[in-house]
């Protein structure tokens, strides 16, 4: 997922995709501490997802409190 898509996404939409990314990276580094895990990509790929997600949730909320100044 591109920053592109995440910016026409709302507020709270970003917090869903937060949440679902958290939790997929929680169970990733589970699976790869029982050894389970075939692509350790993933792991590195899910946490540049979630930097872009907090990213652009930051940019949103600053614009709209910059609207209502």
């Amino acid at each position: 997922m591109d920053a592109k898509e995440l910016r026409e996404l709302s507020v709270e939409e970003l917090q869903d995709r937060y949440r679902q990314y958290k939790e997929e990276l929680f169970n990733l580094r589970f699976q790869n501490a029982v050894g389970q895990l075939k692509n350790t990509s993933r792991i590195r790929e899910v946490r540049k997802i979630i930097a872009r997600v907090l990213t652009v949730a930051g940019e949103k909320r600053r614009a709209l409190e910059s609207a209502a100044e």
